[in-house]
């Protein structure tokens, strides 16, 4: 049976971390690892994000879904991590709406907040109406919806001085994902993965 996971990363193609999640993605054509991911990536390049109104608010919302539909969430915390603040400008949380205005995601004109009620935790998610960046959103609400949490450093070494403030309390479970073969080449830690999402052959 297929496990679904959900990767969390800074994606940007300069400085991000899409070595590891082209890994991750190779990894899920093994046989042994039965694994259907989905990421940031994908959710902001799909259907959500083809209207043309599409906001903050509205690709918060979409994470929650796809998160919730994980068995578990990697996130992979990178040297520019703990910096990236998208999606985190949002004044409809203190604000009215009449007063609140955003970019569309895709877009270069602001527009007046398309939220019309008072915005409010979404049930037992984290709300869409939040100043949290998009990586913090997903780590918030795989955290609330008591998901695996898998935090994988892109690096060699255990490097606790990359996470986020809100991501502390995983100092002491956060592993690098890449470690040296018997021939000193750099791969990815296979079986650590495997372990971590539930995997025990």
């Amino acid at each position: 049976m297929k496990k679904w996971v959900y990767i969390s990363a800074d994606y940007d193609e300069n400085s991000g971390d899409q070595d590891v999640i082209k890994q991750l993605k190779k990894w899920s054509d093994d046989d042994r690892f039965k694994v259907t991911f989905t990421d940031t990536a994908q959710v902001a390049s799909g259907s959500v994000s083809k209207d043309s109104d599409c906001r903050a608010c509205d690709l918060k919302e979409e994470f929650n879904k796809q998160i919730n539909a994980s068995s578990s969430v990697i996130i992979i915390i990178g040297d520019r991590t703990r910096f990236r603040t998208a999606g985190d400008i949002c004044p409809r949380t203190t604000n009215g709406q009449s007063t609140s205005e955003c970019t569309p995601y895709k877009g270069y004109t602001r527009k007046l907040c398309k939220i019309s009620v008072r915005p409010s935790s979404d049930g037992d998610d984290i709300s869409k109406v939040n100043t949290y960046s998009y990586i913090r959103h997903e780590f918030e609400q795989a955290k609330k919806r008591g998901k695996n949490i898998v935090v994988i450093y892109n690096s060699l070494n255990n490097m606790s001085s990359w996470l986020p403030s809100y991501m502390n309390d995983y100092k002491d479970v956060a592993h690098p994902f890449w470690k040296k073969n018997d021939k000193g080449e750099k791969v990815g830690d296979y079986e650590f993965i495997k372990k971590a999402l539930g995997f025990d052959d």
